[in-house]
Formats: structure tokens, C-alpha cells, sequence
């Protein structure tokens, strides 16, 4: 760490690591098992590094391998599991302490339908209780179903962040998927992120070209398709500027 600090529930990852991290509960997207174990034995060492009672443990592990379909293969050597079954032991390890903070990379893979539901109400259920669910993944459609709020990456950049609400006001008629398609445009983006359009450069530079557009109107109609696709091309931008401004305002309203 060169800078700054992260708390977890009050916790500094700076100053008392361990006190932190026994708030976190972590899913992979790789899989971390020791496969010479079997599922119980894996799940006894998760608990044993989190200090979790012998009680407290038998009851979590049985509402859990209940919940995802493990009761038998949780007996078994994890190398004998499916993609499926591994992601599966992999959530239970990462829940089985209870913490506070779930940090969860693309959980859903390798699901089958039930346990990809279950695992949504428990995410639901937390994050009711005043906790949180940090949650990645590139199926939008849950995302927009599960989350309360949303931040939108494009090349490594965060573009955006707000409520659900707020995207529900702002896009009545467009699906969160849509609105990604929107900002993460690839002309528009490019421009924004090295510095040669400013989100005000921007709407201002789509404006004079819709101004530029209504008043050669007539000469337009004579011209080949390449200005008035050219044309439709600066609409969409000046749609996907405003996404932007008003994105943009708000933050800085809060902050």
C-alpha cells in the first residue's frame, strides 16, 4: 500500500489487516480450492482461519449445502467436482463466516438455476440487513434486477456510478444493458478519456452541429448519405453527452 487507506466496517486494512479482513467474505472467478480435500475439509479449514465455533459452523454448513444442492458431494475430494460444484463450495467458503462485506466476481457461473436464484435472495437478504454485497458481472440483466446501485466500467475507467432509482428516472424506456451500449461507446468514450473532449467540449460540439444541421437543411437534401449519416451520428453522441452531464453534475452535487 503507497497511499490512503481502506476500512471495512470501521476496520483500517492499514492498520489492523486481520481485524479487516475478518469482515470480508470473497468469491473468485478462478476457483481457489485445495482439491485434495473434500468439501467438508475445506470448509472446517475457511472456518478455522475465521474463528468460527464447531456450533456455529454445523449450522451454517447445513443450511448452505442444503441451499446449493451439496448434501453428498460436499463428502467427497473436491477434484472430483464439476465447474459447477466448485463454484458452488467456493460461495459456501466465502459465507460460511458470516462477514459483513461480501465481494462476490461473477459468482453466477457454472450455476444451475436454483442455487444462481438462492444465491440472489441471499444477496438480497443482506444487503436488507445493512450489509454489502460488492458484486461484478457482465450479465447486466441481473445486475439490474439484484443491485441498488451501479457503477459502470469502460477500459478501465469508471464512468459512472448511481442508484438503480436514478437510472429508472433518467431511462424509463431503456434497460440497463441499453444505457452501457450508450456511455461505453467506443468513438465517444476515446475522445473523453485521452483528453481531447471535455464532457462540456462535448455538448457543446454536438449543439453546433445540430445548429449546423437545421440550417443547411435544405442544402442536405441534395447531398450524397454521407452527411446525414454523419448527422445521425452526432445525435446519438449529443444523446450519449447529456448521459454524461447529467451523470457528472450529480456527483459533484454530492460531493
Amino acid at each position: 500500500m503507497t497511499e490512503g487507506d481502506v476500512f471495512i466496517d470501521g476496520k483500517s486494512m492499514r492498520d489492523d489487516p486481520i481485524a479487516a479482513k475478518k469482515n470480508i467474505g470473497y468469491v473468485s472467478d478462478d476457483h481457489a480450492l485445495y482439491e485434495g480435500l473434500t468439501g467438508v475439509e475445506y470448509i472446517n479449514f475457511i472456518a478455522d482461519v475465521f474463528n468460527v465455533s464447531s456450533a456455529e459452523r454445523e449450522q451454517r454448513l447445513k443450511k448452505l449445502v442444503e441451499m446449493f444442492s451439496l448434501e453428498e458431494s460436499v463428502k467427497k475430494q473436491i477434484s472430483t467436482y464439476s465447474h459447477g460444484m466448485k463454484q458452488k463450495l467456493n460461495i459456501i467458503g466465502a459465507l460460511i463466516h458470516e462477514p459483513k462485506v461480501w465481494i462476490l466476481d461473477e459468482p453466477m457461473t457454472g450455476l444451475d438455476p436454483r442455487s444462481a436464484y438462492n444465491l440472489k435472495q441471499l444477496m438480497r437478504e443482506h444487503a436488507d440487513k445493512g450489509n454489502c454485497v460488492f458484486f461484478s458481472s457482465h450479465v447486466l440483466e441481473v445486475v439490474e434486477k439484484v443491485c441498488d446501485r451501479v457503477g459502470i466500467i469502460d477500459d478501465g475507467h469508471l464512468i459512472t456510478v448511481c442508484t438503480m432509482d436514478e437510472l429508472k428516472e433518467r431511462n424509463v424506456d431503456k434497460s440497463l444493458e441499453e444505457l452501457f451500449l450508450k456511455l461505453t461507446d467506443d468513438e465517444f468514450s476515446d475522445k473523453l478519456f485521452s483528453g481531447e473532449a471535455s464532457l462540456s467540449d462535448a455538448a457543446a460540439t454536438e449543439e453546433r452541429a445540430a445548429d449546423a444541421k437545421e440550417s443547411n437543411s435544405e442544402i442536405a437534401g441534395n447531398q450524397t448519405q454521407t452527411e446525414p449519416a454523419n448527422a445521425e451520428k452526432y445525435s446519438e453522441n449529443q444523446d450519449k453527452s447529456e448521459y454524461f452531464e447529467d451523470f457528472h453534475n450529480d456527483k459533484c452535487d454530492e460531493e
